[in-house]
């Protein structure tokens, strides 16, 4: 779910990366640290190299290996890169296997998190503001909120994988020939279809050119997952039009038109 805001310190060195930490609070430094050392063991190459680490120090650090690459974050994403994603993501939600990630704590930014998240914010900031399609998309938005069984899209019982968990296109790094992931702060045990809605669904397409729709046509997914995407899909963009409308985190944040864009996403996955 990040945004434009920095959790962290990169310093870059022929020996690789050090990560200092910004904030920890909520166990940033140890869930990268465990993803870090999970995915050298079953899914090498997918993300950097765990070389050393402080997880008790103030502020904590973590040194990994340096990848070589360009976030896609900024970029119009090629079909190729956009596969390359694909596969990344397949990687990811793969290579670990159940019981390991069975025994893991859930990802802090999941379904549950994100109807709380939906829910306060429509309290927090009800005016959607003067734009009459901003206002049609609060408006089908809030529909959609009184009557779809959010708690039961929350609480379904569904296969777990292991998730980056932030959709943020500048985590994605191409290299060329592959993508490969970085940032792993918010990783944890998480459902396929909510890692694939908050890839496509993140804020980060709006910097540059990226279709999401593309990227969903590679995988193959049941007609419940497919459903399961697409109802997540619709609570996140809700969640981001909130947050772009009057008062909300992101409204000055992000480009002018920003806001008009998210209510033309809302009303499309409506449509």
């Amino acid at each position: 779910m990040t945004g434009q805001s920095s959790t962290h310190g990169i310093e870059m060195s022929a020996g690789g990366v050090v990560k200092t930490y910004a904030s920890w609070d909520r166990g940033e430094h140890k869930r990268e640290w465990r993803a870090l050392n999970l995915l050298a063991r079953y899914a090498p190459g997918l993300a950097p190299l765990p070389l050393e680490a402080d997880l008790r120090a103030e502020p904590p650090v973590i040194v990994m290996s340096r990848l070589d690459g360009v976030p896609l974050r900024g970029r119009a994403v090629t079909p190729g890169q956009i596969e390359a994603m694909a596969e990344a993501i397949t990687t990811l939600h793969t290579s670990v296997p159940e019981f390991v990630v069975a025994g893991l704590a859930p990802s802090p930014w999941n379904p549950g998190v994100a109807v709380a998240k939906v829910r306060r914010l429509r309290a927090e900031w009800p005016y959607p503001g003067e734009d009459p399609l901003v206002q049609g998309a609060f408006a089908v938005g809030a529909e959609w909120l009184d009557s779809y069984p959010l708690d039961e899209l929350a609480e379904a019982t569904v296969t777990p994988v292991f998730g980056l968990s932030d959709g943020n296109l500048a985590n994605y790094l191409w290299d060329g020939e592959r993508v490969r992931l970085v940032d792993w702060e918010d990783s944890g045990r998480s459902d396929r279809a909510f890692e694939l809605a908050e890839v496509v669904e993140h804020i980060s397409r709006f910097d540059g050119e990226f279709d999401g729709s593309a990227l969903l046509e590679h995988f193959d997914l049941t007609t419940a997952e497919a459903d399961r995407v697409r109802e997540i899909r619709r609570l996140l963009a809700l969640v981001w039009l909130r947050m772009l409308g009057p008062g909300g985190l992101f409204a000055e944040r992000n480009a002018g038109d920003a806001l008009e864009r998210q209510g033309k996403r809302v009303l499309s996955l409506f449509t």
